[in-house]
């Protein structure tokens, strides 16, 4: 199990820290593989330099397969993170066993419940990655002991379809302690957009704008290697 190496592999990244999602499908787009390998991706994906890969196993909206991230934690070194709408603790335990490093909890399904599930987590070897969308939500992530707070730029309601950007994260951010690592999350699909995201958060997380390209490890390289210096890397 790759404890808590998601937010390590973040404070410790000397570039732009891109978690960079190996994406199957989108409510929006339909299906992002067009034929291509996924673990071709993956090694694109480790060859570009991402900090941690992460991955969606709903299976309705988002075609996801909780056998594949096994399979994924398996193939790759990177610490992987397990996204998708988590609502028992039993899915914090076949998280672990699948050697994921990382979980996402989603704040507006856990609500009062955020800081035991986060709790948990941690008690099986486990980062949170804990998703926020208003100020109302982050006021209970930042109660907790989760590692990470990410802002989704994208409401989870409308499934994708509704288009986020970073403007939120330019809102929410800041808000942040500096002791938890700050995640931007979707709507990124640029430089620019990765330059004023990482202005204020410590990493971002990009999925789609990944997959809609036909050299993922191109473009990823370009993210990383554009003029953006996070807020780690100055302290």
């Amino acid at each position: 199990m790759r404890v808590f190496g998601l937010s390590r592999a973040i404070r410790k990244s000397k570039k732009n820290a891109v978690i960079a999602e190996l994406k199957v499908y989108s409510p929006k787009y339909g299906d992002l593989l067009n034929g291509r390998d996924p673990f071709e991706i993956l090694r694109a994906y480790e060859r570009a330099g991402a900090v941690g890969i992460s991955y969606i196993t709903e299976p309705q909206y988002f075609h996801g397969s909780f056998e594949f991230l096994k399979r994924l934690c398996r193939e790759t070194e990177l610490p992987v993170l397990r996204k998708d709408f988590i609502t028992t603790k039993e899915e914090i335990e076949r998280t672990a066993e699948a050697e994921a490093s990382a979980v996402l909890l989603i704040a507006r399904l856990l609500g009062e419940s955020l800081g035991e599930f986060v709790d948990y987590a941690k008690e099986h070897g486990l980062d949170s990655l804990v998703e926020v969308h208003s100020r109302k939500e982050l006021s209970l992530a930042v109660e907790t002991e989760t590692t990470m707070i990410g802002i989704n730029n994208r409401d989870i309601r409308k499934l994708e379809l509704d288009d986020g950007n970073v403007s939120l994260t330019e809102e929410l951010a800041p808000l942040i302690p500096r002791r938890y690592v700050r995640v931007s999350e979707s709507g990124i699909s640029s430089v620019e957009d990765l330059r004023r995201a990482l202005k204020h958060a410590d990493a971002a997380l990009i999925d789609t704008a990944l997959m809609k390209v036909d050299d993922p490890e191109k473009f990823l390289r370009q993210l990383r290697g554009g003029e953006v210096m996070s807020l780690l890397e100055k302290s």
